[in-house]
């Protein structure tokens, strides 16, 4: 199964780190929502969106892609990395799905090292994340996505 995958990772790359375990496991091009380049969605089999949680959400650059890319009835899958909470991001997404009827496959999340904003003045949360156990559940997550 070729899968493209959207994402936005920048601080400490937490998300980017997860991404590239998953890719790991098999045909996966990981593309940078930051680099502005039209990729043609449509010709992947399963696409996913991907992003660290800022204030609840995923970063607008992942949303946008969404909103403009996302390919009508593509199966999509969602990733985030957090410091403290999930935040609704997922639902975000899904609702974007929904309207272009895409079927989700699912949704992966695990914390990440973060320090963002007020985490900066105590030294970061969630220091060694994502772990070693973190992307082996993001390898599995992906491998039951290419099994469907």
């Amino acid at each position: 199964m070729k899968t493209a995958i959207c994402y936005y990772s920048r601080h400490h790359g937490n998300t980017l780190k997860v991404l590239q375990a998953m890719a790991e496991e098999g045909n996966v091009d990981l593309i940078d929502v930051t680099t502005r380049q039209a990729v043609p969605l449509e010709n992947y089999d399963c696409v996913g969106f991907a992003s660290g949680v800022y204030f609840g959400k995923f970063h607008e650059g992942v949303i946008a892609c969404a909103q403009q890319y996302m390919p009508q009835g593509k199966p999509v899958f969602f990733v985030c990395t957090y410091g403290a909470a999930k935040g609704s991001g997922f639902k975000t997404l899904a609702s974007i799905a929904s309207e272009k009827g895409c079927p989700v496959l699912g949704t992966f999340g695990c914390r990440g090292y973060d320090t963002f904003g007020p985490w900066k003045l105590v030294g970061g949360i969630a220091k060694r994340h994502p772990s070693a156990r973190d992307l082996d559940k993001a390898r599995a997550f992906y491998r039951e996505i290419q099994d469907g």
